[in-house]
């Protein structure tokens, strides 16, 4: 995750994906494809860029895969903000590879309502996620 690798003002795009993941609680995620129609644009693969590429100055742990799995290569850290802010987990089975527990995505995925309230990004009633 870097911040801006090139220095120059952020893409429209990606800036719109950064504004969304700073609206989720913590506690809260979203996935790629969640934010991509909470914005009515893009997809995930387009979301997933923008995070990549730009999202380490915003709590990019939020922002997550539908499966529930861990970033791969950012586990640790992740795991870390997930325990720090309450989000919920299901541990991985004594099986699993490297025993790193998923996010429970019935329990933890946000819909965005609050940030609509707020005037966040579908504040107009359009869009947003659904879970």
């Amino acid at each position: 995750m870097s911040e801006n690798p090139t220095g120059d003002a952020l893409p429209e795009y990606a800036e719109r994906v950064l504004d969304v993941a700073e609206l989720i609680p913590p506690g809260r995620v979203m996935t790629y494809g969640d934010i991509a129609e909470w914005l009515g644009d893009g997809g995930p693969r387009q979301v997933g860029r923008a995070m990549a590429l730009y999202g380490g100055a915003v709590p990019w742990w939020r922002v997550v895969r539908a499966d529930g799995a861990l970033l791969p290569g950012h586990e640790l850290r992740a795991l870390h903000h997930y325990r720090e802010e309450g989000t919920p987990l299901r541990e991985a089975p004594s099986s699993a590879d490297g025993h790193v527990p998923r996010l429970d995505m019935r329990r933890a995925r946000w819909d965005g309502a609050a940030g609509a309230a707020a005037g966040g990004p579908g504040a107009d009633g359009g869009g947003g996620a659904h879970t």
